[in-house]
C-alpha cells in the first residue's frame, strides 16, 4: 500500500512540475501577444483622436466662421435694403456665393466621414466605379449577399479596396486586378495585382518603415477586430487580404442605433445602463 502510495506521490509530482514548466513556456508568448495588442490599441486610439482632432478643428476653425461671416453679411444685407435698397444685388451675389463654399466644406466633412458612393451605388457598385481607369483590368466580384452589411464593415472594406487600388493605379497601371469578396460570419477581401509587388526590402524579410496607406489599411481592419495582410505573390504582383468580423460589429450597430417614432425623431432605448 505504501509502494502504491509513493508511485502516486512521484506521477502526481511529475505531473505538477510537466504542468509548471508548460506554464513558464507560455509565458513568454502570453507577453508578447498582450504587448503586441497593447501596441494595436494605442495606434487605434491616436489614429481616432486624430481623426476627432481634424474634424474638430475643421467645424470649429474653419466652418464655424464661414457660417457667422454669413450671418453678418445677412444682417449687412438687412439693413441696406431698408436704406439702400439699389445695392442689395451685389450684397446677395456674394452671400450666396459664399453658401455655395460653406455648402461644400460640409460635404467634404461628409465625405470624411462615410464614402457618399457607398450610400449613393452599394459597396460593390462603389468599389466598381472607383476601379474605372485605374489599370488595364479590373474585375470585381462578390461570393454571397453584399446586402445588410454593417456601415462600420462597409467603410473599412471600401477604404482598404480604396487603398489598394490606388496603389496599383500608382504602380502597376499597365496591369490587371482582381477585387474578390466574400462573405460568411466575416466579410473577406482580397485584391490581387499583376504589377511589380511589394519592395524587395519587405521580399528578404527586412521590416523597413510601413509606407503610411500600407499601414491604414491593417488599422481599419483592426479597429473592428480583423487582420489585413500585404504580402507579395510568386511570379510577381502584390496581394492584399483582410479579414473583418460581422458579428460583433452588427451587435454594437443594433445597441446603438436608435429606434425613431412616427415623426422620425430618435427615442432613447429603456433599460440600458
Amino acid at each position: 500500500m505504501r509502494a502504491v502510495l509513493a508511485r502516486a506521490a512521484v506521477l502526481a509530482g511529475a505531473f505538477a512540475a510537466g504542468a509548471a514548466t508548460a506554464h513558464a513556456a507560455t509565458i513568454p508568448h502570453l507577453l508578447r501577444l498582450t504587448a503586441d495588442l497593447q501596441r494595436s490599441r494605442e495606434r487605434i486610439l491616436a489614429s481616432s483622436e486624430e481623426e476627432r482632432r481634424r474634424l474638430r478643428h475643421d467645424l470649429h476653425d474653419e466652418l464655424g466662421p464661414t457660417l457667422a461671416s454669413l450671418a453678418m453679411s445677412l444682417d449687412a444685407a438687412r439693413i441696406t435694403l431698408a436704406c439702400e435698397p439699389e445695392r442689395m444685388d451685389p450684397l446677395l451675389a456674394d452671400v450666396r456665393d459664399r453658401l455655395a463654399v460653406a455648402v461644400g466644406e460640409i460635404r467634404e466633412l461628409a465625405h470624411g466621414l462615410r464614402p457618399p458612393a457607398l450610400d449613393d451605388l452599394g459597396l460593390v457598385a462603389a468599389i466598381e466605379s472607383f476601379a474605372e481607369g485605374c489599370c488595364e483590368r479590373v474585375d470585381v466580384r462578390f461570393d454571397g449577399d453584399p446586402a445588410g452589411l454593417p456601415a462600420a464593415v462597409e467603410v473599412a472594406a471600401y477604404r482598404i479596396v480604396q487603398e489598394a487600388l490606388t496603389n496599383v493605379r500608382l504602380h502597376a497601371p499597365d496591369g490587371t486586378a482582381l477585387v474578390l469578396l466574400s462573405r460568411d460570419s466575416d466579410l473577406h477581401l482580397m485584391v490581387a495585382d499583376t504589377g511589380p509587388g511589394l519592395p524587395d526590402a519587405w521580399r528578404n524579410g527586412a521590416q523597413p518603415r510601413p509606407r503610411r496607406g500600407l499601414a491604414a489599411m491593417k488599422e481599419w481592419a483592426a479597429e473592428l477586430g480583423g487582420s489585413c495582410a500585404i504580402t507579395s505573390r510568386t511570379g510577381g504582383g502584390t496581394v492584399v487580404t483582410a479579414r473583418l468580423p460581422l458579428a460583433g460589429v452588427q451587435a454594437a450597430a443594433r445597441y446603438h442605433r436608435p429606434s425613431t417614432g412616427r415623426t422620425g425623431r430618435a427615442i432613447g432605448r429603456i433599460g440600458r445602463t
